[in-house]
């Protein structure tokens, strides 16, 4: 009985010991950011700066817009980011900057503007080249009519830019 007991307990000690080292070998990884990269072939992307040549300029936008995108690929990614000469490249101008009048009161006047921000990009990699492409994309936020642009401009275009970088992003690297 004692045999047996002891046995048991070995029996035991040893399951345990298995199921430990199988656990701890095992492991669920989850990026969190979405890209999906090939570290082992793509080490770096090029991020050229994005003149504006729309027909209203905001003059600090295009560095503004610029340095947000070199951002997000520096903080959501293992890339080196480069001014030229990447596995990938992102290059593109501000091709609109727009205001509309929107929401026309009961005196004929507009209650509201929109500000709209279209930016033309072109994506290229070079150890895929299947991924390249080239795409506008466009953002636009409403501000009330009584305000001057010049007092909700940063703020409205902040958000666009996030807005538009994180749409790059999705199509660049993470494939969304």
């Amino acid at each position: 009985m004692e045999l047996s007991r002891m046995l048991l307990k070995k029996g035991i000690f040893l399951w345990l010991a298995v199921l430990i080292v199988g656990l701890n070998s095992c492991t669920i990884s989850y990026k969190f950011n979405g890209a999906s990269i090939d570290y082992t072939k793509t080490r770096s992307i090029s991020i050229a700066d994005f003149p504006n040549t729309a027909e209203l300029v905001h003059p600090p936008f295009s560095q503004e817009f610029s340095e947000k995108l070199r951002d997000t690929y520096t903080k959501q990614t293992r890339l080196q980011v480069l001014k030229k000469g990447g596995d990938m490249h992102l290059e593109g101008e501000i091709t609109g900057y727009v205001l509309t009048p929107m929401a026309i009161s009961a005196d004929t006047y507009a209650s509201q503007t929109k500000l709209t921000v279209t930016i033309k990009v072109r994506f290229s990699n070079n150890k895929n080249p299947n991924d390249d492409f080239e795409k506008s994309y466009s953002a636009y936020q409403t501000f009330d009519s009584n305000l001057m642009l010049n007092d909700v401009q940063d703020e409205l275009l902040k958000t666009m830019i996030d807005e538009i970088t994180d749409n790059i992003y999705n199509d660049t690297v993470a494939k969304w």
